[in-house]
C-alpha cells in the first residue's frame, strides 16, 4: 500500500519518487557506522540504576497481566513506561485519566 503522497513533506515526496523510479541506491554500512550504531544502542538499553517502588496489589497484578499479554517481563514494561513518560511519548488523556 503506497502512502498518501499529499500528506508527505517535500523531502519525503522526493524520497518516494526516487524509490519509485529505482533511483534509490542502498550501500552497506561502514564498520565505523556500525560501531556508532552499536554504541548508541548499548547506551540506550543500558540499565545502570536500580530503584525500589511500592505498588498496590491491584496495580502490580495489572502490570503483570499487561506484560504477560505482550510476552515481556513486568519489570521491562514498567521501565518502558517510565522511559516513554520521560521522553514525552506518554501523555495524559484529555479527560484527565
Amino acid at each position: 500500500m503506497k502512502p498518501r503522497v499529499s500528506r508527505l513533506s517535500r523531502e519525503e515526496k522526493e524520497i518516494v519518487g526516487a524509490f519509485d523510479h529505482d533511483e534509490f541506491v542502498l550501500h552497506d554500512p561502514t564498520a565505523a557506522l556500525l560501531a556508532t550504531f552499536a554504541a548508541a544502542a548499548e547506551n540506550t538499553l543500558r540499565k545502570d540504576r536500580r530503584i525500589n517502588i511500592r505498588l498496590s496489589d491491584h496495580d502490580l497484578a495489572g502490570i503483570q497481566r499487561k506484560a504477560a499479554e505482550r510476552g515481556i517481563p513486568y519489570q521491562s514494561l514498567i521501565s518502558a513506561l517510565i522511559h516513554q513518560f520521560v521522553e514525552g511519548q506518554l501523555v495524559a488523556r484529555a479527560d484527565g485519566s
